[in-house]
């Protein structure tokens, strides 16, 4: 055999060599796709932000979501690097601003500090420009407080059982004053007075202070509110405090039963505040600044703040905070039905 036809032996088998070729080739075609993936990608995602953020309020300054929304803005600005600037839209209970948000751009740019009225709105309002639960993406919550169960000085009522006895006898007879028809006060009223099995009669105010100055002139019985709305007529001792609405016992006034103590787990209602953005956010935007409220209601200076206010810090998720949402508005309209509570 001759040198040349040996050394040609050696030679692999052409079938071989070609689909080495061909996946060498196919591999090289993937990593390329896969590095303008990740290039394309990578300058898609942008820092955030880039610019100041909107937070709306739907009421007027010095209400608790204004004080929320100012009090926080500071450490978010410190944490993320931009201003975040309160904006008012005091109308509406609350449903211009919401509106807002709803049309607002998904971009983490626009966001909106809210309350428990959120979704007591939304429980007797058929109307709303918005849908409660898919116009909005919950980014965290901030807080939670307690109401009070509090009574006027003129009544004989020194506890919860004196109240539900004197109730049970006479049923309609007590009256218990709100801020208006459809507010968190008459919700939680009307849910302690089913747990309780009693019947009360309601007189709406046109805000919080005169439901107050007629519990302590005696023109109403009964008043429940917040911790802030309530604390400096309880210790000047122009009215009474018989308990917090609350499941267990609160840090912003410990001395006070809780609902479950009392034997009424089920009327307990916390007073909440919390943060949406428009539905559609990045989910990286949302976790963001989830962290970044998170980190900055935990702080001391925060805890003590909202302490001063009536109520402690809530770190959540945003999945939490979307169940909490969904969940009260589904039992505030139960609430509503059995106690006829229609809006205006």
């Amino acid at each position: 055999m001759s040198p040349l036809i040996k050394s040609s032996s050696t030679i692999r088998d052409p079938a071989s060599a070609h689909g080495l070729l061909v996946r060498l080739i196919c591999g090289l075609i993937a990593a390329l796709g896969i590095l303008v993936y990740g290039l394309a990608h990578a300058q898609s995602v942008k820092p955030y932000p880039t610019k100041p953020v909107t937070i709306l309020v739907g009421s007027a300054a010095g209400g608790s979501n204004d004080t929320f929304a100012r009090a926080l803005s500071k450490p978010l600005q410190e944490l993320l690097g931009q201003s975040f600037i309160v904006e008012n839209k005091p109308a509406a209970g609350g449903v211009l601003a919401n509106n807002i948000l709803a049309k607002s751009a998904p971009d983490g740019y626009t966001i909106a500090v809210v309350s428990s009225t959120f979704t007591t709105g939304a429980a007797i309002r058929d109307n709303l420009p918005y849908d409660a639960v898919e116009s909005f993406t919950p980014v965290a919550m901030l807080a939670k407080g307690p109401l009070l169960l509090t009574v006027g000085k003129r009544t004989p009522f020194n506890n919860i059982a004196e109240l539900v006895a004197y109730a049970r006898l006479h049923p309609g007879k007590l009256n218990y004053g709100t801020s208006g028809v459809g507010s968190i006060n008459q919700f939680a009223t009307e849910l302690f007075a089913d747990a309780a099995h009693i019947s009360l009669t309601h007189v709406p105010y046109k805000g919080m202070n005169p439901a107050i100055t007629d519990l302590i002139g005696g023109q109403i019985d009964m008043l429940i509110a917040s911790a802030p709305s309530l604390l400096g007529q309880v210790n000047s001792q122009k009215i009474r405090a018989l308990s917090v609405t609350t499941a267990n016992r609160s840090e912003v006034i410990p001395e006070l039963p809780s609902a479950s103590e009392l034997g009424y787990p089920q009327s307990a209602v916390d007073l909440w505040w919390g943060v949406l953005a428009p539905a559609g956010t990045p989910p990286d935007l949302i976790e963001k600044l989830n962290q970044a409220i998170n980190h900055a209601i935990s702080s001391q200076t925060m805890r003590d703040f909202f302490l001063k206010e009536g109520a402690s810090p809530a770190p959540s998720s945003s999945a939490l905070f979307k169940m909490l949402i969904h969940d009260e508005i589904k039992r505030w309209k139960h609430v509503a039905q059995i106690a006829n509570i229609q809006a205006d």
